[in-house]
């Protein structure tokens, strides 16, 4: 059987299952989709921390971090290994009980939204059939967590975090949910891998409704998992850091671990509904191969048998599935990752929202636009090309300028200064 490198974990997953007898094969099959989530989870965290360092430091004429390992590499275990160390700090007076529970159960659903991510052609490791009902259902759930922590606190600065978080997510998700709606009515299914194969032939994100639903849903998620701009609820101006501020050692890590596995959760989610899944074009795999053997033989900071080996391996799969596309899970992990570029680029470049103007944004203009954009998908699907999407692009521009202005602030009076002579 020749090996497929689209398909080379959904290979070695089945040969592993063909190994065993049947009465073992099911029990064997949820452990494996467990472990490799429990793996892949923690690994994905650390290495958005260095990547988010690297490019913020970039932006800021620095190197950012280059003292544990080649390119700081090694740095996200090192600052593992320092989480684990320090003194766990409880304040007096704090619910214990429930100071321990809530960074716990804000990691959780963050870990098992990773069940449902179609990762690739036949890579997601449960395909339910109403897999954007468990998103939304899973996703629900770490305001409980935000709110549960910042009460068990016993801080004022906490507490005012946490409320806020609260107002935030909900206010949030009822635009995020909406830029779906449209999804959901174009492909009729709520399976995760359904809506990536009904975008085979046009990306949502190339229609009128998808590029407006697809701006709601990225920024809505943004806002929900607290990134900038929208990080209100650890606005260390006025709360010192928000809901975690009585949170030290390996709990406030397991806060930093929830935030980021939500923001590349969100990353994933929009790629899923409007950027196509695991859609590419037909590039071929040795073009790829070709580019990765370049980067790793020139770069200055390896040892040069690591320079040597890496374009020797790159060559070497190059020449074994150089005929091949481009496997599909390189595609999906490429767009999750250049929205990741863009989060941190947000924090990079964008000031923090003031807390009328966030909650402002979402009510105002988040929502109605939400609305708008489901009548707007209804016309493109209701009229064919080119009048259907005519009508949806023409829709969304007025009603979007007609919210712009609505929502636009009174001018500035004129202002006369007189000066003491």
């Amino acid at each position: 059987m020749s090996i497929s490198l689209d398909q080379l974990f959904v290979q070695l997953h089945g040969a592993l299952l063909g190994a065993l007898p049947a009465w073992a094969r099911p029990w064997v099959s949820i452990l494996v989709r467990i472990g490799v989530i429990a793996a892949l989870a923690p690994l994905i965290m650390m290495y958005l921390t260095w990547i988010e360092r690297k490019l913020i430091a970039r932006m800021q004429n620095r190197f950012g971090p280059t003292r544990v390992g080649r390119y700081g590499l090694l740095q996200p275990l090192a600052d593992g290994l320092k989480m684990l160390i320090k003194e766990d700090i409880v304040p007096t007076g704090a619910d214990r009980l429930l100071h321990l529970a809530a960074p716990i159960l804000a990691v959780v659903p963050a870990v098992l939204l990773f069940a449902v991510l179609p990762f690739g052609r036949n890579l997601i490791a449960a395909d339910l059939n109403v897999g954007l009902l468990y998103v939304f259902a899973v996703s629900s759930v770490s305001s409980y967590a935000i709110f549960m922590g910042g009460w068990a606190s016993r801080s004022k600065f906490s507490i005012i975090g946490a409320m806020r978080s609260v107002a935030q997510i909900i206010s949030y998700e009822v635009p995020g949910v909406l830029s779906v709606v449209a999804v959901i009515m174009v492909t009729g299914t709520l399976s995760m891998v359904g809506i990536v194969e009904s975008q085979a032939e046009r990306w949502f994100v190339f229609t009128p409704w998808g590029l407006v639903g697809c701006l709601l849903f990225f920024l809505s998620g943004v806002a929900e998992v607290n990134r900038t701009p929208f990080d209100m609820p650890e606005a260390e101006s006025e709360l010192v850091a928000g809901f975690h501020t009585e949170y030290s050692g390996m709990k406030f890590a397991l806060w930093y671990m929830a935030e980021f596995l939500e923001s590349f959760a969100v990353c994933a989610l929009t790629v899923t509904f409007f950027l196509g899944g695991w859609q590419g074009p037909p590039v071929p795999f040795w073009a790829l191969a070709a580019l990765l053997a370049a980067l790793v033989g020139t770069a200055r900071l390896l040892m040069w048998p690591v320079r040597l080996l890496g374009a020797a391996a790159m060559a070497g799969a190059g020449v074994l599935w150089g005929a091949e596309p481009i496997p599909s899970w390189i595609w999906f992990l490429a767009k999750t990752y250049a929205l990741v570029f863009v989060l941190v680029w947000f924090r990079g470049t964008l000031p923090r929202l003031r807390i009328d103007q966030l909650m402002g944004l979402a009510w105002k203009f988040f929502l109605p636009l939400g609305l708008i954009n489901i009548l707007a998908a209804g016309l493109w699907v209701l009229w064919p090309f080119p009048i259907g999407t005519a009508a949806s692009a023409l829709l969304l521009l007025v009603s979007g300028w007609g919210l712009v202005r609505a929502n636009n602030p009174a001018p500035l009076q004129s202002r006369t200064y007189v000066f003491a002579e």
